[in-house]
């Protein structure tokens, strides 16, 4: 497990780094987690009490409209944070489900214990506030995509970002990603190459 912590520090590096006082406090919130495959980590209508830190595997984030039609929003995997963001730094109820589509190591750390560090060490608070710039970066990003790109433009895009992502991730989760039939989505596959 000491490989996790040496992950996570690598990435607190590149986005912030923490004075090595702040660092060591950090470190001590995280705790090792593992789920099963297509284990359901968060529920809608749950409060997203930790923040996760993904050491192996492939999750996702999606949601059910009324009409219990699915959205894939966003997938996550090593190394990166993961969870419900926004249920979790609003301490509200998720609209969203966060699940594992394989098995999957995290850390993890509750976030009381987050908002405390981040009231005590200004560092911390600085290195959340950029975790979350970029995620909202990225949700911005995204939503050009959805609403001015074809679902050609969509996949293409997704391969720049994430060129392993078809190994990863079944693919009827990225066709639900980018809002094609699956069908579709395997004639893309065969079709487009980056």
């Amino acid at each position: 497990m000491v490989e996790a912590y040496l992950l996570l520090k690598k990435i607190v590096d590149a986005t912030s780094p923490l004075p090595n006082c702040e660092w060591e406090e950090f470190a001590k919130i995280w705790k090792p987690f593992s789920a099963k495959r297509k284990e359901l980590i968060t529920a809608a209508g749950n409060t997203e009490k930790h923040l996760y830190f993904v050491i192996e595997g492939v999750q996702r984030v999606y949601y059910f409209d009324e009409e219990n039609r699915e959205a894939t929003l966003v997938f996550t995997y090593a190394p990166s944070f993961g969870g419900v963001l926004d249920s979790l730094l609003l301490q509200k109820s998720s609209r969203y489900y966060y699940e594992t589509l394989t098995a999957s190591t995290f850390l993890k750390a509750q976030y009381s214990d987050l908002q405390r560090l981040m009231d005590q060490y200004s560092a911390v608070a600085t290195m959340v506030h950029h975790g979350v710039t970029h995620a909202l970066s990225g949700v911005l990003e995204r939503q050009v995509e959805l609403q001015c790109f074809s679902s050609e433009d969509k996949f293409k895009k997704l391969l720049l970002r994430s060129p392993h992502i078809l190994q990863l991730v079944p693919h009827k989760y990225l066709a639900n990603y980018i809002g094609v039939d699956p069908t579709n989505f395997s004639k893309m596959v065969n079709r487009i190459r980056i």
